[in-house]
């Protein structure tokens, strides 16, 4: 399983939360064992792998993390969603948002460009084309807005004007 694989499977739980009574520990244990992977391969590729130690971890410590911090990443997308409410956003965006998000703030060994990357792969599995846009923008925004280290946005060129023929 590559960390993609883990980081997608990390959101589907992430979704399953806003669902839920339970809390993350509890749908971690559900979820990650071999007899609800076989189960879900039988609709799912993404599960035909079960996680090793390493990614287990990974996509525990997601959960964990967003659940732990979910207000704020709420908090986060709600002011970089300029022209949409927080309950306009479908759910499954939010998820990888609020995966992308907890990467970029507290996993400092996941490049943000990584993070952002990964969220708009996902979500062009599950959302249309301009939900994915939208989503690309508000984390480019937040990550050029609340991290030190982003890259500044690279400035546009204005057109050359090309030479004119003399006749």
């Amino acid at each position: 399983m590559t960390r993609s694989n883990a980081r997608e499977i990390a959101v589907h739980i992430i979704f399953t939360l806003g669902f839920d009574t339970r809390s993350a520990q509890e749908i971690l244990d559900a979820e990650l064992t071999r007899e609800r992977f076989l189960e879900l391969a039988e609709e799912l590729p993404l599960y035909e792998q079960f996680p090793n130690e390493k990614q287990e971890r990974y996509i525990r410590e997601l959960v964990q993390g967003v659940f732990a911090h979910g207000p704020e990443l709420d908090d986060c997308i709600s002011r970089y969603s300029v022209g949409w409410s927080f309950a306009r956003i479908p759910r499954m965006a939010a998820a990888v948002m609020r995966t992308a998000m907890y990467e970029v703030l507290y996993m400092s060994d996941i490049p943000n460009a990584a993070a952002i990357n990964e969220a708009v792969e996902i979500a062009k599995k599950y959302e249309p084309a301009e939900v994915v846009s939208f989503l690309n923008g508000i984390l480019g925004t937040f990550v050029r807005t609340e991290c030190e280290d982003a890259p500044p946005k690279p400035e546009k060129k204005a057109p050359e004007e090309s030479p004119k023929e003399e006749t």
